[in-house]
C-alpha cells in the first residue's frame, strides 16, 4: 500500500469521525487522567460574555493554537477562520491571494484585517484596493485571533463583506523564548521574544530574521524578511495603556505565475519562469498606543509603508521590443484611531448597547504604474498622489428578550473624501460619498447545548480613488466611466452551534450575499472598474472531536455558488477567480495528556477547481496537499520537524486564463492558463529553547 493510499484512508477516516461544523470553536478542558494536572486546549472560544458573539460565523483562536499547525508561510494563519484558504501567486514577501465565501480575494478587497486595531488594508494601492500583507507580524508574538464572515458587524466598515481577521499581540510571555529552524532551499528562520518588568509596568519584544531562496530553477528568492515588535504596558487611571512599535523590512525576487504552454513546450520546466527578473522590496514601520478599561477603549496609530514591486504576466503581449515588465509603487502614511464605550440599556435586564467612532487619513505621496525593463524604469503610465480621509459612527445593542432569546440591532454611518493630483491632469479631482448601513440579529438558546442563529445586514467597499477620479484610461487615451466610490452589499445568514463545551463543537451556516458591484482592480492601466453586481450563497459547516485526552481532530469545509446577477451579451455568468469547495482537515495524536512528549500532526487542505473564466468553459485541476508535524516538548525546550506538501504534489497554487505572449508567437497573443505552481516537498527543523 502506497504512501498516497495511506494518507487517503487516514483523511476519510477523520471526515467520518468528525462530521462536519462550522468553525465557532470551543473551549475544552481535559482532566488528567491520574487526576493531578488539568490541560486547557482552546480552539476559540464559546464561554465568551453573554452576546458577545452575534453570528454562527464567528470565532476565537488562542496564539498558542496558532502555532501549532505546519505552514509555509506567516500568512497562512488565516487559514484557522473555516473557510479561508491562503496561495500565492508570485514572490514570498508580497501579499498572499485570499479565497473566502466566493470570493478571489485578491490581496484583500472585501476580506478587512487588522493587528492591534491598525488596519491592514490599504485604500488605492500600488497593487490592488484593499492590499492586505501579513508579512510583518510575527505568529509567534500573537495573543489571539478573533474572526468573522458577514455583514451583521456595526464596528466593522470598509473591505469587509466576505469577512475579516482581527490579530490581538501578546501583553506578557510565560518565559522568554528563542525559535531557531532551518529547512530546504535556503530556509532560516530566528525569533526571540523577551520580556522584562520595570516597576508595575513591563515591556514585551519580538525579533524576527529569516531567509529563504526557494525551490525556483531560475529564481533565486534571496528573501530578506526583518521584523521588531516592541510593547510597553503599564496601569493609567482606572485602565491600562499599551504602546507599539513595529517595524518590518523585506527583500525578495519573485517567481511569478507561468503559461501551460510554456511548460508543455519544454521551454521551461514547472518550475522555472519566462521573466526571471522580477520581485520587490517592502517595509512597514508604526506606532501605536491603546487604552482599554472597564467602560472605555480607545486607540490611535501612525503607519508608514512602502512597496516597490516589479511584475510581468504577459511577457511580450504590449511590447515586443522591451517586454511588458512594469513597476507598482506605493508610498504612504495612515493616521487613525477609534474610541468606544459600552453603555448599559435599559429596556431589559442585561441589555446593553456599544457607540463608538472611527476615523482614518492615508497620505499617500505616491501611487504609480510605471513601464520597466530589466528593472528599470523607462515610461510612467499614470503617477498619482492621493489624500484619503473617511468617518465613522457606529452603534450595536445587544437586548435580552428572555433568558433564551435575544435581538441585536446595529448601525453605522460611512463617510469617505478622497482627493487624486494625478501626473495626468484630466484624472485628478476631489470625489466623496457616504452612506448608512444597518444589521439585526437573532441569538435563541434551544439547550445549553445548541444555539441558533439568524442574521441580515448591510455592508461596502471602497473603490480605488483613482477610479472615482478617472476620465481619461491612461493607456488607451480613450474616455473613461469613473467608479463610485462606495458600493454597497447584502448579506443574510441562519446557523446553528452545537458544543458540550468539552469534546465536542459543531456548527453550520447557511449564508447569501448580493453585492452592487464586484471589484476589479485593472493593472496594466492602475485604477479599479467597478465590475457587474453579483450574488452568492453557500454553506460552511465544520467540527471539531476531542477523541480523547491523546487524539483530536477536525474538519472545516465550505461549498460556494457564485454569479453576475445580470445578463451581458458575450459575456458569462460566472465570477472569475471564485473557488467553489474547500476542505481542511486535521488530526493530531499527543503522547501525553499534558502535551510534553512527543505529538504528530497531519493536516489534508483541498481547493476545487477554480472558475477562471465567465462561461466556465476552462477547469483547471483541483489542488490537494498533506502538511505532516512531528513534535518533542520538554518544560524548557521544543523541537519540531515539519514536512510541507509531504505527498510531494504538483499541484497549482492558483490560476489564471488570460492572453500572453512568449517570444515567436503572433502578434495577438494566446489564451492560456497560467498558473503557479505549489511549492515541492520542503522540509523544516525548529527548535525553542525557554529560559
Amino acid at each position: 500500500m502506497d504512501v498516497n493510499t495511506v494518507t487517503a484512508k487516514i483523511l476519510v477516516t477523520t471526515l467520518i469521525a468528525s462530521s462536519f461544523s462550522l468553525g465557532m470553536g470551543a473551549a475544552m478542558a481535559l482532566d488528567d487522567p491520574e487526576g493531578d494536572i488539568e490541560h486547557i486546549r482552546v480552539r476559540g472560544d464559546s464561554s465568551v460574555k453573554d452576546g458577545e458573539f452575534i453570528s454562527a460565523s464567528q470565532g476565537w483562536v488562542s496564539g498558542d493554537t496558532l502555532i501549532e499547525r505546519p505552514m509555509l508561510r506567516a500568512g497562512e494563519i488565516l487559514e484557522f477562520i473555516p473557510g479561508m484558504m491562503v496561495t500565492q501567486h508570485s514572490g514570498s514577501g508580497k501579499a498572499n491571494q485570499y479565497f473566502l465565501r466566493g470570493f478571489n480575494l485578491d490581496h484583500g478587497t472585501d476580506f478587512t484585517v487588522s493587528v492591534d486595531g491598525m488596519p491592514v488594508n490599504m485604500r488605492s494601492h500600488g497593487h490592488g484596493q484593499g492590499y492586505s500583507d501579513l508579512n510583518f507580524i510575527i505568529p509567534e508574538f500573537i495573543d489571539n485571533l478573533s474572526y468573522f464572515k458577514g455583514t451583521y458587524y456595526a464596528n466593522i466598515g470598509d473591505f469587509s463583506s466576505a469577512g475579516g481577521a482581527f490579530f490581538n499581540l501578546r501583553d506578557s510571555l510565560e518565559q522568554n523564548q528563542l525559535f531557531l529552524g532551518l529547512g530546504e532551499y535556503g530556509f532560516k528562520r530566528a525569533v526571540a521574544l523577551n520580556h522584562f518588568e520595570a516597576g508595575e509596568s513591563r515591556v514585551v519584544t519580538a525579533l524576527e530574521y529569516q531567509t529563504y531562496d526557494g525551490p525556483w530553477t531560475e529564481v533565486d528568492e534571496d528573501v530578506k524578511k526583518k521584523n521588531t515588535h516592541i510593547r510597553y504596558i503599564t496601569p493609567l487611571l482606572d485602565g491600562q495603556l499599551t504602546v507599539t512599535g513595529m517595524a518590518y523590512d523585506n527583500s525578495w525576487n519573485g517567481a511569478d505565475q507561468v503559461p501551460e504552454r510554456a511548460i508543455k513546450s519544454g521551454l521551461i520546466d514547472r518550475l522555472g519562469s519566462i521573466d526571471t527578473q522580477v520581485g520587490g522590496e517592502s517595509s512597514r514601520y508604526s506606532l501605536s498606543a491603546n487604552y482599554t478599561s472597564d467602560t472605555w477603549n480607545a486607540s490611535l496609530y501612525v503607519i508608514d509603508t512602502e512597496l516597490s514591486l516589479f511584475s510581468n504576466f504577459t511577457y511580450f503581449l504590449d511590447n515586443p521590443e522591451r517586454g511588458d515588465q512594469f513597476e507598482q509603487a506605493d508610498d504612504r502614511k495612515i493616521y487613525g484611531g477609534e474610541i468606544f464605550t459600552t453603555l448599559p440599556l435599559a429596556i431589559t435586564n442585561g441589555s446593553s448597547i456599544t457607540l463608538g467612532g472611527q476615523w482614518r487619513f492615508d497620505d499617500i505621496d505616491n501611487v504609480g504604474l510605471y513601464r520597466t525593463q530589466n528593472l528599470t524604469r523607462f515610461g510612467t503610465i499614470r503617477e498619482d498622489e492621493i489624500d484619503s480621509n473617511s468617518y465613522a459612527l457606529f452603534a450595536q445593542s445587544n437586548i435580552v428578550l428572555s433568558d433564551a432569546l435575544s435581538l441585536s440591532l446595529g448601525g453605522r454611518y460611512d463617510y469617505l473624501d478622497v482627493d487624486v493630483t494625478s501626473n495626468l491632469g484630466a484624472n485628478s479631482g476631489s470625489e466623496s460619498d457616504d452612506l448608512f448601513t444597518l444589521k439585526a440579529g437573532l441569538k435563541y438558546s434551544v439547550s445549553d447545548q445548541l444555539t441558533a442563529f439568524a442574521n441580515v445586514g448591510q455592508g461596502f467597499h471602497s473603490n480605488d480613488a483613482r477610479g472615482a477620479t478617472i476620465n481619461i484610461d491612461p493607456v488607451s487615451g480613450d474616455a473613461t466611466e469613473a467608479a463610485p466610490l462606495l458600493v454597497k452589499s447584502l448579506g443574510y445568514e441562519a446557523g446553528v452551534n452545537y458544543t458540550d463545551n468539552k469534546t465536542y463543537n459543531l456548527s453550520a451556516a447557511l449564508w447569501r450575499l448580493e453585492l452592487d458591484s464586484e471589484l476589479v482592480y485593472v493593472g496594466d492601466a492602475g485604477f479599479t472598474e467597478a465590475s457587474r453586481p453579483s450574488e452568492r450563497h453557500g454553506i460552511e459547516v465544520s467540527a471539531y472531536y476531542w477523541i480523547s485526552h491523546h487524539l483530536t481532530t477536525d474538519i472545516e469545509a465550505a461549498w460556494t455558488k457564485a454569479r453576475f446577477s445580470d445578463s451581458v451579451e458575450g459575456e458569462g455568468r460566472h465570477i472569475d477567480g471564485t473557488v467553489p469547495g474547500v476542505v481542511s482537515a486535521g488530526l493530531t495524536y499527543y503522547q501525553r495528556s499534558n502535551q510534553l512528549g512527543f505529538s504528530y500532526t497531519l493536516r489534508g487542505r483541498y481547493l476545487s477547481s477554480r472558475t477562471v473564466e465567465s462561461f466556465d468553459e476552462i477547469s483547471p485541476p483541483s489542488t490537494f496537499l498533506v502538511n505532516a508535524q512531528v513534535a518533542y516538548r520538554q518544560p524548557t525546550w521544543d523541537i519540531t520537524l515539519e514536512m510541507l506538501n509531504a505527498l510531494d504534489s504538483d499541484d497549482h497554487d492558483i490560476d489564471y486564463f488570460y492572453a500572453s505572449r512568449l517570444l515567436g508567437e503572433s502578434e495577438e497573443g494566446v489564451e492560456d492558463l497560467h498558473y503557479h505552481p505549489v511549492e515541492p516537498r520542503n522540509i523544516r527543523l525548529t527548535v525553542s529553547l525557554k529560559y
